[in-house]
């Protein structure tokens, strides 16, 4: 049997439901394979229920420290299974809703494996083996990553783990050594390490968060030194013996080499994309380096068959996905969408403090040549901040002292992931700095940092 879509999207991600949104929008006949849950990992496993954990998190430190506000609150304690059963409540709803979403938009959810054959065609396998045929004259491949896994540190699902088991434990480990320190493994450090397990992280890299400005790098292991988290930089985990009770993890350290012993091992080492057995080599599609090569506009060398999200080039973030869907069936459709700006992407990492940034960091905008002005706000500085409780961090923005073209801004903080929208929309419209000074930002926010920053930059700043 054999079913013909204008489009069929493989795999039901930020980057594959948002496409097949929008070209349902844009009239085309939709179909979308999926294996697993709708909504992919950033519902199920990523974005959505750690950001729940995180939220349990908070809210345990604020009742820790609410005698910093004038409340007496005694006895609290963590309830563990409560936080993952929340977690995974939240992502449930969130999967429901796209299933709401695609009959809204009358997008067929075709449940089972997607396997691209020759003429436009996609065989997909249910979970009894049996094997259907669609065809549709445009095919999106958009299957998303996994963890990646380190030979010295085999995931083993107990012992060893990664973030989808760190976020459905059945138990609160009371030690943990987290390896790689970037959006995933900082998270999960402040989350564990917020509800009392004993938390180190150990990073290959000379600064955690190595992708930041080594000034919020730096500010940010400041903070979870102080809140007790412990940190090992320019150290690489070289084995891990899981035969006793404990994870005992062999360290090599600019000192030399230590063992640490642990409950749980997270492997936060980054993602490995999804490109096996999808019959890529069957039809002929290119790929280089793990990713499938596109163009601007997301079509492979194959007439009809494209792809998006963390299989392509760029950041494996949600939103890019998601942008990327969109101008993918926009350019299908016969619109002519813009090609995305890959250095405005706004980055947000939601531990505490929060981190956020996009554009050029200090560093690169120099070796790119700007000649550049620099401008820092801290939240020490801030009115309510001080009114909050989170002095904690900075806003930093970076101008090309030419032009006054918004080149950078990195934020850690309170809330930075909610500000850092300003920035982008900012620098999309080619905002100077001086209309930033001279855009009113209401008082008492955190948000009119990024006005004093900017003032800063040019030695108008008021508060400093």
């Amino acid at each position: 049997m054999s079913v013909k879509y204008d489009l069929i999207v493989i795999g039901s991600g930020p980057g594959g439901y948002v496409a097949a949104i929008r070209a349902s929008q844009l009239g085309m006949k939709v179909g979308v394979v999926e294996k697993a849950e709708l909504g992919g990992i950033c519902l199920n496993w990523g974005c959505i229920p750690t950001k729940a954990l995180l939220k349990s998190a908070q809210v345990f430190d604020y009742i820790s420290h609410a005698g910093d506000y004038g409340v007496d609150i005694k006895g609290a304690t963590v309830n563990f299974e409560g936080m993952i059963k929340r977690s995974r409540d939240v992502a449930g709803s969130m999967s429901k809703g796209i299933s709401f979403l695609f009959r809204k938009n009358k997008i067929d959810h075709i449940d089972g494996f997607g396997k691209l054959k020759a003429n436009k065609t996609v065989a997909v396998k249910d979970e009894k083996g049996k094997i259907t045929d669609y065809q549709a004259d445009h095919i999106i491949v958009a299957t998303g990553g996994r963890s990646r896994e380190l030979p010295a540190i085999p995931i083993d699902g107990k012992k060893i783990i990664e973030y989808r088991k760190a976020m459905s434990l059945d138990k609160q480990p009371k030690t943990m050594v987290v390896v790689g320190s970037g959006a995933i493994g900082v998270e999960f450090a402040y989350f564990y390490n917020a509800i009392g397990t004993k938390v180190t992280i150990v990073e290959f890299m000379p600064e955690i968060v190595p992708i930041e400005d080594e000034e919020v790098s730096k500010q940010l292991e400041r903070s979870f030194k102080k809140s007790g988290i412990e940190i090992m930089k320019s150290s690489e985990v070289t084995a891990v013996d899981t035969k006793g009770t404990k994870c005992k993890v062999t360290v090599k350290t600019p000192k030399g080499e230590t063992t640490l012993e642990c409950d749980i091992v997270l492997s936060a080492v980054g993602i490995a994309t999804n490109l096996e057995g999808i019959g890529l080599e069957d039809v002929g599609v290119a790929t280089d380096k793990g990713k499938i090569v596109v163009d601007d506009f997301y079509r492979t060398n194959i007439p009809g068959i494209y792809a998006i999200g963390d299989i392509v080039h760029g950041p494996a973030l949600a939103h890019v996905a998601s942008a990327e869907g969109i101008i993918c069936v926009e350019k299908i459709a016969g619109q002519s969408p813009e090609p995305l700006d890959y250095n405005n992407i706004p980055g947000c990492t939601y531990c505490n403090p929060e981190v956020a940034s996009v554009g050029y960091t200090e560093k690169a905008a120099k070796e790119a040549g700007y000649d550049i002005k620099v401008g820092k706000f801290p939240f020490s500085a801030s009115g309510k901040a001080k009114a909050a409780g989170a002095t904690e961090g900075f806003i930093k923005v970076i101008y090309d002292a030419k032009y006054g073209e918004w080149l950078g801004a990195h934020m850690i903080g309170a809330n930075v992931t909610e500000m850092i929208a300003e920035v982008v929309a900012a620098r999309k419209l080619e905002t100077t700095g001086h209309e930033i000074i001279k855009s009113v930002h209401p008082h008492p926010t955190m948000s009119e940092a990024i006005m004093e920053a900017t003032a800063a930059a040019y030695d108008e700043v008021i508060h400093l």
